[in-house]
């Protein structure tokens, strides 16, 4: 049977290997001067893999653990992660809208035409206010629980 410190080493390692994704991912769209289908595809490389190192460890081995270690930081630690993850739900309700707004405009394929993003649609500056605050608030929560994270794990099984 591998041991509990060998699992949460191997949950340590695998969270933390997707911020490398996750700041990648996010250089892609701030330097892309116009978002093509291309930029979108190329950025999602690198965060898919980053969301799926980082939701393995979550939801098979830290959730079906949670409600044996209700305490302080754990619980903390628990809702800082909840957090990022409804905060990323909420960026998805934006971004398919947006996703089909461009694309019934053939905004990615053709993406030298000169069109304000928000003439599109009369909802597009809510869904595009959507889509920052959560990936804004996706990325702080993650990091507070990523460190938290890192607090407990140091804590419980390197000094512990």
């Amino acid at each position: 049977m591998v041991s509990d410190s060998a699992i949460a080493t191997l949950a340590a390692l695998m969270v933390s290997a997707s911020l490398p994704f996750y700041l990648y991912g996010a250089w892609i769209m701030i330097d892309a001067e116009v978002v093509t289908w291309g930029v979108l595809m190329y950025h999602l490389k690198f965060i898919v893999p980053g969301l799926v190192l980082n939701t393995i460890p979550v939801v098979t081995w830290m959730l079906p653990r949670i409600l044996n270690q209700l305490e302080g930081v754990t619980v903390l630690h628990a809702l800082l992660g909840l957090q990022a993850y409804a905060l990323l739900a909420f960026a998805l309700t934006g971004i398919v809208r947006i996703l089909q707004v461009k694309r019934e405009a053939d905004l990615y394929d053709e993406p030298g035409k000169a069109v304000d993003i928000d003439e599109l649609h009369p909802n597009m500056s809510a869904w595009r206010g959507r889509l920052r605050v959560g990936v804004f608030g996706y990325v702080l929560f993650w990091f507070l629980a990523w460190v938290l994270g890192l607090y407990r794990y140091v804590g419980r099984y390197v000094l512990g």
